[in-house]
């Protein structure tokens, strides 16, 4: 049990109130009186662990339609497994899907509804499929001509860490749910944020509507919040996970494990042929701590073809020792280039296209096999870092 969730069972409010509790705590405002879409998740709770369908109905919301991204409403399917459309048996609402057949609400989808609201918990990095979701269903709603609300929640890894590439036109790369978002791949932005920033690009916009959070800062990493951690996705368990998951997920672009099939996803990774003395001498990465370990990934749910299932993996459990100076997709670079230099088994995912999708650009991969230095391939970053920063300003609610 964690202390944010004794917090909750104590009735200690968490020092930051996300935008559903502000909507219930308004009696339902503004949703009231409109036939309601509702985009969620497993994550889609209070902070004592109610979830939004609830919450919203309780209130006397007319939600007529769920809506459920990849994972699926509850949160129980596979990394990039097809979830199904149908009903949700806890509330007996119909549920469309967004990860299977198609990923953007339908006009049919849509038809007979005020409004489409999204409540998901982002990870603050682009290649994590919700923000995708939630940009896709903005489109959707702006098309339809219906209102279109965000109920905002924290990002994460904070709203101060911006990094890495923007991604290459669509016409030099496909674009694909993990590199749909603008900006650069660590965005710094909420949810809510994030749907102002791009909002405030389309013509013509949305009837967007974001409820804010209160007591949420820039500054702050998820402990900061008070609030418990509740899992957006199978394999993101914990929050100290979340921090370096921009940095470990680049792993999926290569034959090493990234820890999926274990009990500590995105913070265990190795193979069974890893030399694990060179690598913890090349390893290197602020507010982290490496420490030698061994794991056999296992099939689950959660997992269901593990990298190496059953092998007996060397490797390194990620300790985080001062959140506030993790810079997780620097040590995924670090980690990525450290590998290549001390391993030879080492091989790209299907030649590098992956990695590529992940990233949303090629130019990565390629700096990476020139055997580029990190701080060349963060200072290629810059401009764009830079340009970010200012036209993100106008979206930022906090």
């Amino acid at each position: 049990m964690t202390l944010a969730f004794l917090a909750a069972l104590l009735g200690a409010a968490p020092a930051v109130g996300v935008g559903l509790e502000r909507a219930e705590a308004n009696g339902g405002r503004p949703l009231l009186g409109k036939r309601v879409g509702l985009v969620a998740h497993a994550a889609s709770v209070t902070a004592d662990g109610r979830h939004a369908v609830d919450v919203l109905r309780g209130r006397g919301v007319e939600v007529r339609r769920l809506f459920g991204p990849e994972h699926g409403l509850r949160g129980t399917a596979a990394a990039g497994e097809k979830v199904a459309s149908g009903e949700d048996a806890a509330s007996g609402l119909p549920v469309i899907s967004l990860y299977g057949d198609h990923t953007k609400p339908r006009p049919e989808d849509l038809a007979g509804l005020d409004v489409l609201v999204v409540d998901l918990q982002d990870a603050g990095v682009r290649f994590y499929t919700y923000v995708s979701t939630m940009l896709l269903c903005l489109e959707a709603a702006a098309e339809a001509g219906i209102e279109f609300v965000v109920l905002d929640r924290p990002n994460p890894l904070g709203g101060a860490r911006i990094a890495g590439p923007t991604r290459d036109p669509a016409e030099e790369l496909p674009v694909r749910p993990v590199n749909t978002a603008p900006g650069p791949l660590v965005h710094g932005l909420t949810i809510g944020e994030m749907a102002r920033f791009a909002n405030a690009r389309r013509s013509p916009p949305a009837r967007l509507t974001v409820v804010e959070m209160t007591g949420w800062k820039r500054s702050m990493t998820w402990a900061d919040t008070g609030r418990p951690w509740v899992p957006p996705s199978p394999n993101l368990r914990t929050a100290e996970a979340a921090l370096v998951y921009p940095g470990t997920c680049l792993l999926e672009a290569t034959n090493v494990a990234e820890g999926r099939g274990t009990e500590a996803p995105f913070l265990l990774f190795g193979a069974p042929w890893l030399r694990a003395d060179p690598l913890q001498t090349a390893l290197s990465a602020s507010g982290l701590r490496f420490e030698p370990a061994t794991f056999v990934p296992t099939p689950s749910p959660a997992a269901p073809e593990p990298k190496y299932s059953g092998e007996r993996c060397r490797g390194f459990r990620i300790h985080v020792s001062d959140a506030g100076a993790v810079r997780p997709y620097a040590f995924g670079l670090s980690l990525l280039r450290a590998l290549r230099a001390t391993q030879p088994e080492l091989r790209w995912t299907r030649d590098g296209e992956w990695l590529d999708t992940l990233l949303g650009t090629r130019s990565v991969r390629r700096a990476l096999e020139r055997d580029d230095s990190l701080e060349a391939i963060l200072t290629a970053d810059r401009p764009g870092l830079a340009a970010f920063a200012r036209e993100r300003k106008a979206a930022l609610l906090y």
